[in-house]
């Protein structure tokens, strides 16, 4: 009863840090939000998200707002420039703007229109034209008889 927690296994959905702050399905807010810790969002959202924690986006949402958090879980509806660590956009997540990301996860029904920019050091592989292959000597021609020829009669 006191003294012992329980302990349950995360769903694939939520990240793993501890949500902190939540905005309920019924609920529709306007304005700019600013947390160190985890928010999830299943109502109406209108501003802008700036999070150091992780952001889960549920299936009910609707966010029209630029974001900035660590892990990004969305499976509900976005209109704007999100930049994360970590994107991932299941397949009831809508997405209508940029991302700017250092991992992406679609899943497969996952519908996304904008830009997509990876951060990161990668350098593209050089690519070099074909070297020429060296000219061919012609092969001397040689003829060869292959018609079979007629048995002497006995």
């Amino acid at each position: 009863m006191f003294g012992k927690e329980k302990t349950t296994k995360a769903s694939s959905m939520t990240p793993v840090s501890k949500i902190e702050t939540l905005i309920g399905p019924n609920a529709h807010f306007r304005g700019d939000i600013q947390s160190d810790g985890g928010v999830r969002i299943d109502g109406i959202f209108e501003g802008s998200i700036d999070i150091t924690g992780n952001l889960v986006i549920g299936e009910g949402a609707k966010i029209v707002a630029e974001i900035k958090a660590s892990n990004i879980s969305i499976a509900g509806a976005v209109k704007g420039n999100v930049n994360g660590n970590r994107v991932e956009i299941l397949e009831t997540g809508r997405v209508w703007g940029d991302l700017t990301i250092k991992s992406l996860l679609l899943n497969e029904g996952a519908y996304l229109r904008g830009q997509t920019t990876m951060q990161g050091d990668i350098e593209p592989p050089l690519i070099e034209p074909p070297k020429p292959m060296p000219a061919a000597e012609p092969a001397s021609a040689t003829i060869v008889d292959v018609a079979p020829k007629p048995r002497a009669e006995e």
